[in-house]
């Protein structure tokens, strides 16, 4: 549709008369009124009834009169869109719940300084699904756990951190040996399902350890307030120091090498939105790094 007949109906309705239309465009009245019946036709309803020299707008016009300003609006903004550098737009981004309470708030915070006019919308889940909405366009992008395949190429990868598993226990246990502890101790396993549990179940396997289950969760989070309570002991991500200040609680490294949690950011390749996606990308990196350093600075003062 020709968004002049919007432009001419509108002022129709805003002049009171197709002359008066005709005078302010700088048209014919023939003209005004030979793209008010194209128009009709257009969108097959009457939009003006003529009473000898007097219009009036239909019902059906008035419907249409906020949707029609808010097109022309729309398209008027297309130019100055198209030359501007500023970025703009929403993005859509899944993240597990545990980096959304840590990383999240900080990454919004320096993306928002730099570009104010991007949105985000956020959706929590678990990594395996992200994969799949990212590949099928649900997502823009996620933050999500490397998976132990080989990803489709039409996805891209960048690495945000390296997350080491260690073991967790009630600070009575500070010292102890974690495999005695593993082997003794209930043990409160994070959700074998998950990449991360499979990890820590080869783990197990590797060191003939077979522990005395007693929970299972899929909670970094809810795992620590456990062993906080002094039911059980666990192998969780490094990223359960979030919650560490507070509780009775102590980190315990392993024994012997663990593959660590990887996380990082996966997108499409071929999204209309790559540019939101790498201001993201960009914003996530430097919240990652220097957190990083923020953390070998205070193991140094130690």
């Amino acid at each position: 549709m020709n968004t002049k007949l919007l432009h001419t109906l509108l002022a129709v309705h805003r002049y009171g008369s197709m002359a008066e239309a005709a005078r302010r465009l700088n048209l014919t009245h023939g003209a005004i009124a030979q793209q008010i019946r194209t128009l009709e036709s257009d969108l097959g309803v009457e939009l003006v009834r003529r009473a000898g020299k007097v219009v009036h707008l239909t019902q059906a016009a008035h419907r249409i009169l906020d949707a029609s300003q808010k097109i022309i609006d729309e398209v008027d903004s297309l130019a100055a869109l198209a030359n501007t550098d500023e970025l703009r737009g929403e993005l859509s981004l899944g993240t597990g719940n545990t980096v959304l309470a840590g990383k999240i708030p900080d990454i919004l915070e320096a993306l928002s300084s730099q570009y104010p006019e991007i949105q985000v919308r956020i959706m929590s889940g678990q990594s395996p699904d992200f994969h799949t909405q990212v590949e099928r366009g649900t997502l823009d992008a996620a933050i999500a756990i490397e998976p132990s395949f080989t990803p489709s190429k039409v996805m891209g990868w960048h690495l945000l951190c390296d997350e080491p598993f260690v073991l967790i226990a009630s600070r009575k246990h500070e010292g102890a040996d974690p495999h005695l502890l593993l082997e003794r101790e209930p043990f409160i396993r994070y959700h074998r399902e998950s990449w991360a549990g499979q990890q820590i179940e080869t783990y197990l396997r590797q060191n003939s350890i077979v522990p005395k289950e007693r929970f299972e969760l899929a909670s970094t989070e809810a795992i620590t307030r456990l062993v906080h309570k002094d039911l059980g002991v666990s192998i969780v991500p490094s990223a359960w120091h979030q919650w560490q200040n507070g509780l009775n609680v102590v980190g315990i490294p392993l024994k012997t090498p663990c593959k660590p949690r990887r996380f990082g950011l996966i997108w499409l390749r071929s999204s209309p939105r790559l540019r939101l996606i790498e201001a993201f990308l960009d914003a996530a990196v430097r919240v990652y790094k220097r957190d990083a350093q923020s953390s070998v600075h205070s193991l140094n003062k130690l």
